[in-house]
């Protein structure tokens, strides 16, 4: 008796799959290609190109594509020199192909779905960042509030949520003051420092004294934004300050 309730029950999962995948067909979640529902949510051309976008190797201080050979102190020759707050980042990958594409669709067109690949990227990168058993707070880059408003939500909140970790908890306590110009329309490394400089603050009666960091972000270009919130987050007393961002852009520069 048991086991034909068993077997029935069985048939009516099977039913039910069948039906929902012949009303509701699986599509990539990416570009929109018709996939199997055991795709994890892409397809094979959007897996592919995303295991060649987070395949190489990089430096652990600056994100940028570096062989393991080129590393010399901890430091690759590109950012040899450059002023760092943060201790170490951990990247998923480039900013190309796929992963530039769900970005974007995440970041500017309201797909908070892509949350569910985007959120296992950055899962796999902080398993192999180095610092994971370290963190004691997750803080997402934060959004000027009327930015918040107008995009309806923090992309950077959305996939600190989506972080497995056993102990280290999200916390909002760092702040964006003012609206600053978006970064993205300035090439120049200097101009982008200059554009957030006070721009970030902790609230009163914040708990990071003493505390290791790791900020959370979708992409870093030349680093400015995630500088400042180091800095910030330094002068509030936390201890260390890692980075961890789904994609790293301008490789050569």
């Amino acid at each position: 008796m048991i086991v034909n309730t068993i077997k029935l029950k069985q048939t009516a999962i099977l039913t039910l799959q069948g039906l929902n995948q012949l009303l509701w067909p699986a599509v990539c979640i990416s570009c929109g290609e018709s996939i199997c529902e055991t795709d994890n949510n892409l397809c094979e051309n959007c897996w592919n190109e995303l295991l060649i976008c987070t395949s190489a190797d990089y430096c652990r201080r600056c994100g940028r594509d570096a062989s393991k050979y080129a590393i010399l102190e901890g430091v690759c020759p590109q950012c040899q020199g450059e002023k760092m707050y943060f201790d170490q980042i951990a990247r998923s990958g480039i900013y190309a192909d796929a992963l530039r594409k769900m970005l974007l669709a995440f970041k500017l067109k309201g797909r908070t779905e892509l949350d569910l690949v985007l959120g296992f990227l950055a899962n796999a990168a902080l398993q192999g960042s180095g610092f994971e058993n370290k963190i004691d707070f997750f803080v997402p880059v934060p959004l000027h509030w009327f930015r918040r408003l107008t995009r309806g939500y923090n992309q950077s909140l959305l996939l600190a949520k989506r972080l497995k970790h056993p102990t280290a908890k999200i916390n909002t306590d760092l702040v964006r003051l003012r609206r600053t110009s978006l970064q993205t329309t300035m090439a120049n490394p200097s101009k982008r420092a200059a554009n957030v400089k006070g721009a970030f603050a902790v609230r009163l009666g914040h708990d990071f004294a003493g505390k290791n960091i790791c900020l959370i972000d979708d992409i870093k270009t030349t680093g400015a934004t995630l500088n400042e919130c180091a800095k910030t987050l330094r002068q509030a007393g936390a201890a260390e300050v890692f980075a961890l961002v789904l994609a790293v852009v301008n490789q050569n520069s």
